[in-house]
Protein backbone atom coordinates (compact mmCIF):
# COMPACT_ATOMS: atom_id res chain seq x y z
CA UNK A 1 0.00 0.00 0.00
CA UNK A 2 2.68 2.56 0.79
CA UNK A 3 4.48 1.58 -2.51
CA UNK A 4 1.58 2.71 -4.16
CA UNK A 5 0.59 5.78 -2.00
CA UNK A 6 4.36 6.53 -3.17
CA UNK A 7 3.82 5.48 -6.95
CA UNK A 8 0.95 7.80 -6.71
CA UNK A 9 2.33 11.02 -5.57
CA UNK A 10 5.31 10.66 -7.86
CA UNK A 11 3.33 9.98 -10.81
CA UNK A 12 0.96 13.51 -9.40
CA UNK A 13 4.02 15.23 -9.11
CA UNK A 14 4.95 14.07 -12.64
CA UNK A 15 1.65 15.58 -13.81
CA UNK A 16 2.04 18.86 -12.46
CA UNK A 17 5.66 19.36 -13.43
CA UNK A 18 4.81 18.60 -17.01
CA UNK A 19 1.79 21.00 -16.78
CA UNK A 20 4.35 24.05 -15.06
CA UNK A 21 6.57 23.24 -18.49
CA UNK A 22 4.07 23.59 -20.91
CA UNK A 23 2.55 26.61 -19.14
CA UNK A 24 5.88 27.94 -18.92
CA UNK A 25 6.62 27.20 -23.11
CA UNK A 26 3.06 28.12 -23.47
CA UNK A 27 3.96 31.79 -22.10
CA UNK A 28 7.11 31.75 -23.77
CA UNK A 29 6.09 30.74 -27.10
CA UNK A 30 3.19 33.52 -26.89
CA UNK A 31 6.11 36.27 -25.82
CA UNK A 32 7.71 35.68 -29.16
CA UNK A 33 4.93 35.51 -31.16
CA UNK A 34 3.84 38.98 -29.50
CA UNK A 35 7.38 40.17 -30.29
CA UNK A 36 7.57 38.92 -33.30
CA UNK A 37 4.22 39.34 -35.12
CA UNK A 38 4.93 40.96 -38.04
CA UNK A 39 7.40 38.54 -39.22
CA UNK A 40 5.19 35.63 -37.55
CA UNK A 41 1.73 36.19 -38.67
CA UNK A 42 2.16 35.47 -42.42
CA UNK A 43 3.48 32.10 -41.74
CA UNK A 44 1.01 31.50 -39.77
CA UNK A 45 -1.80 32.75 -41.61
CA UNK A 46 -0.64 30.44 -44.58
CA UNK A 47 -0.72 27.69 -42.19
CA UNK A 48 -4.10 27.84 -41.26
CA UNK A 49 -5.31 28.53 -44.45
CA UNK A 50 -3.69 25.36 -45.83
CA UNK A 51 -5.25 23.74 -43.10
CA UNK A 52 -8.49 25.06 -44.20
CA UNK A 53 -8.16 24.19 -47.71
CA UNK A 54 -6.74 20.82 -46.92
CA UNK A 55 -10.45 20.24 -44.60
CA UNK A 56 -12.32 21.66 -47.54
CA UNK A 57 -10.72 19.36 -50.24
CA UNK A 58 -11.02 16.15 -47.78
CA UNK A 59 -14.77 17.02 -47.28
CA UNK A 60 -15.36 17.82 -50.63
CA UNK A 61 -13.67 14.09 -52.31
CA UNK A 62 -15.72 12.48 -49.26
CA UNK A 63 -18.60 13.91 -50.69
CA UNK A 64 -18.02 13.51 -54.52
CA UNK A 65 -17.49 9.43 -53.31
CA UNK A 66 -20.77 9.23 -51.62
CA UNK A 67 -22.18 10.99 -54.63
CA UNK A 68 -20.88 8.35 -57.27
CA UNK A 69 -21.18 5.69 -54.92
CA UNK A 70 -24.44 6.56 -54.83
CA UNK A 71 -25.32 7.05 -57.78
CA UNK A 72 -23.83 3.54 -59.30
CA UNK A 73 -26.32 2.21 -56.64
CA UNK A 74 -29.40 3.97 -58.36
CA UNK A 75 -28.23 2.95 -61.68
CA UNK A 76 -27.37 -1.05 -60.58
CA UNK A 77 -31.62 -0.35 -59.12
CA UNK A 78 -32.72 1.27 -62.13
CA UNK A 79 -31.23 -1.42 -64.57
CA UNK A 80 -32.47 -4.33 -62.30
CA UNK A 81 -36.29 -2.31 -62.05
CA UNK A 82 -36.36 -1.78 -66.09
CA UNK A 83 -35.33 -5.35 -66.76
CA UNK A 84 -38.19 -6.64 -64.74
CA UNK A 85 -40.74 -4.16 -65.73
CA UNK A 86 -39.50 -5.71 -69.44
CA UNK A 87 -39.35 -9.04 -68.24
CA UNK A 88 -42.98 -8.85 -67.19
CA UNK A 89 -44.27 -8.55 -70.16
CA UNK A 90 -42.34 -11.93 -71.11
CA UNK A 91 -44.18 -13.64 -68.14
CA UNK A 92 -47.10 -12.39 -70.26
CA UNK A 93 -46.69 -14.30 -73.16
CA UNK A 94 -48.03 -17.66 -74.09
CA UNK A 95 -45.24 -20.24 -74.49
CA UNK A 96 -45.94 -20.28 -78.49
CA UNK A 97 -45.24 -16.15 -78.03
CA UNK A 98 -42.11 -16.91 -76.19
CA UNK A 99 -40.83 -19.18 -79.20
CA UNK A 100 -41.24 -16.23 -81.26
CA UNK A 101 -39.95 -14.00 -79.26
CA UNK A 102 -36.84 -15.43 -78.98
CA UNK A 103 -36.34 -16.10 -82.57
CA UNK A 104 -37.23 -12.35 -83.20
CA UNK A 105 -34.29 -11.58 -80.71
CA UNK A 106 -32.09 -13.75 -82.66
CA UNK A 107 -32.98 -12.16 -85.96
CA UNK A 108 -32.09 -8.38 -84.45
CA UNK A 109 -28.39 -10.26 -83.27
CA UNK A 110 -27.69 -11.08 -87.03
CA UNK A 111 -28.67 -14.31 -87.01
CA UNK A 112 -30.53 -15.68 -90.72
CA UNK A 113 -32.81 -18.34 -91.64
CA UNK A 114 -34.10 -18.40 -88.36
CA UNK A 115 -37.19 -21.08 -87.73
CA UNK A 116 -39.87 -21.45 -85.34
CA UNK A 117 -41.06 -24.58 -84.87
CA UNK A 118 -44.76 -23.79 -82.73
CA UNK A 119 -45.62 -27.25 -82.59
CA UNK A 120 -45.38 -30.09 -79.73
CA UNK A 121 -42.95 -33.29 -80.40
CA UNK A 122 -40.24 -30.55 -81.94
CA UNK A 123 -37.60 -32.64 -80.28
CA UNK A 124 -36.35 -30.04 -78.31
CA UNK A 125 -35.92 -27.64 -81.16
CA UNK A 126 -38.41 -24.49 -80.96
CA UNK A 127 -36.01 -22.16 -82.63
CA UNK A 128 -33.33 -23.02 -85.29
CA UNK A 129 -31.34 -20.57 -87.56
CA UNK A 130 -27.70 -19.99 -88.08
CA UNK A 131 -25.31 -17.46 -86.19
CA UNK A 132 -23.38 -14.60 -88.11
CA UNK A 133 -20.29 -16.68 -88.25
CA UNK A 134 -22.64 -19.32 -90.11
CA UNK A 135 -22.49 -21.56 -87.43
CA UNK A 136 -26.17 -23.59 -87.02
CA UNK A 137 -27.74 -22.62 -84.12
CA UNK A 138 -30.43 -24.96 -82.34
CA UNK A 139 -32.84 -22.99 -79.03
CA UNK A 140 -35.28 -24.97 -76.53
CA UNK A 141 -37.46 -22.39 -75.63
CA UNK A 142 -39.20 -22.82 -71.42
CA UNK A 143 -41.71 -20.53 -70.16
CA UNK A 144 -41.54 -21.50 -66.70
CA UNK A 145 -42.87 -19.34 -63.70
CA UNK A 146 -40.33 -16.78 -62.79
CA UNK A 147 -39.37 -19.03 -59.39
CA UNK A 148 -39.29 -22.38 -61.34
CA UNK A 149 -35.69 -23.68 -62.14
CA UNK A 150 -35.14 -26.18 -64.71
CA UNK A 151 -34.26 -29.68 -63.65
CA UNK A 152 -31.37 -31.82 -64.88
CA UNK A 153 -34.20 -33.85 -66.69
CA UNK A 154 -35.11 -31.50 -68.80
CA UNK A 155 -31.90 -30.68 -69.61
CA UNK A 156 -31.17 -34.44 -70.40
CA UNK A 157 -33.78 -34.32 -72.87
CA UNK A 158 -32.39 -31.47 -74.78
CA UNK A 159 -28.79 -32.85 -74.85
CA UNK A 160 -30.10 -35.89 -76.17
CA UNK A 161 -31.34 -34.16 -79.31
CA UNK A 162 -29.48 -30.73 -79.96
CA UNK A 163 -26.74 -32.19 -81.53
CA UNK A 164 -27.97 -36.10 -82.45
CA UNK A 165 -30.66 -34.91 -84.11
CA UNK A 166 -30.38 -31.23 -84.92
CA UNK A 167 -26.71 -31.18 -85.80
CA UNK A 168 -26.33 -27.76 -83.65
CA UNK A 169 -22.80 -26.11 -83.43
CA UNK A 170 -24.34 -24.12 -80.98
CA UNK A 171 -27.51 -25.25 -78.41
CA UNK A 172 -29.05 -23.08 -76.45
CA UNK A 173 -31.43 -23.50 -73.58
CA UNK A 174 -33.77 -20.39 -72.80
CA UNK A 175 -35.62 -20.40 -69.78
CA UNK A 176 -37.57 -17.74 -67.82
CA UNK A 177 -36.94 -19.09 -64.66
CA UNK A 178 -34.92 -18.11 -62.29
CA UNK A 179 -32.00 -20.43 -62.77
CA UNK A 180 -31.02 -24.01 -63.93
CA UNK A 181 -30.70 -26.75 -60.66
CA UNK A 182 -27.05 -27.68 -59.97
CA UNK A 183 -27.06 -31.11 -61.80
CA UNK A 184 -28.91 -29.33 -65.18
CA UNK A 185 -25.71 -26.57 -64.94
CA UNK A 186 -23.37 -29.24 -64.48
CA UNK A 187 -25.25 -30.87 -67.62
CA UNK A 188 -25.01 -28.28 -69.65
CA UNK A 189 -21.04 -27.27 -69.05
CA UNK A 190 -20.05 -30.74 -69.75
CA UNK A 191 -22.33 -30.79 -73.43
CA UNK A 192 -21.38 -27.55 -74.51
CA UNK A 193 -24.55 -26.32 -73.76
CA UNK A 194 -25.53 -22.71 -73.29
CA UNK A 195 -27.97 -22.11 -70.75
CA UNK A 196 -29.80 -18.72 -70.44
CA UNK A 197 -31.37 -18.31 -67.06
CA UNK A 198 -33.93 -15.00 -65.99
CA UNK A 199 -31.24 -12.52 -65.34
CA UNK A 200 -29.41 -13.03 -68.92
CA UNK A 201 -32.26 -13.48 -70.37
CA UNK A 202 -33.77 -10.19 -69.14
CA UNK A 203 -30.07 -8.79 -70.48
CA UNK A 204 -30.60 -10.00 -73.29
CA UNK A 205 -33.94 -8.38 -73.97
CA UNK A 206 -32.55 -5.19 -72.66
CA UNK A 207 -30.10 -4.82 -75.77
CA UNK A 208 -26.88 -7.49 -74.79
CA UNK A 209 -26.02 -9.08 -78.05
CA UNK A 210 -26.61 -13.00 -78.13
CA UNK A 211 -22.61 -13.64 -78.79
CA UNK A 212 -21.94 -11.29 -75.86
CA UNK A 213 -24.51 -13.72 -73.81
CA UNK A 214 -22.68 -17.26 -74.93
CA UNK A 215 -19.36 -16.98 -73.01
CA UNK A 216 -21.53 -16.87 -69.99
CA UNK A 217 -23.49 -20.09 -70.14
CA UNK A 218 -25.77 -20.05 -66.69
CA UNK A 219 -23.29 -19.29 -64.14
CA UNK A 220 -21.13 -16.59 -65.53
CA UNK A 221 -18.07 -19.12 -65.98
CA UNK A 222 -18.69 -20.42 -69.59
CA UNK A 223 -17.54 -23.64 -70.29
CA UNK A 224 -14.13 -22.85 -71.75
CA UNK A 225 -14.49 -25.14 -74.68
CA UNK A 226 -15.50 -24.33 -78.16
CA UNK A 227 -18.88 -25.76 -79.61
CA UNK A 228 -18.10 -29.25 -80.81
CA UNK A 229 -19.11 -29.72 -85.03
CA UNK A 230 -21.15 -32.32 -86.24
Amino acid sequence: MAARRRRRRRSKKQRQQFTRWGAMAGAVLSVLLVANWNTVWPYLAGAAALALLGSAGWWLWRAHRRERAGDAAWRVAEEHRARELTMAAVDAMSWQEFETYVAQLCVRDGCTEVLVSGRTGDLGADVVGYLPDGKRLVVQCKHYAPARSVGSGDMQKFVGTARPEHRADVALYVTTGRAFTRDAQGLALRNDIVAIHRDLLGSWVKGATLQSLLPLNGSGGGSGRRPRKS
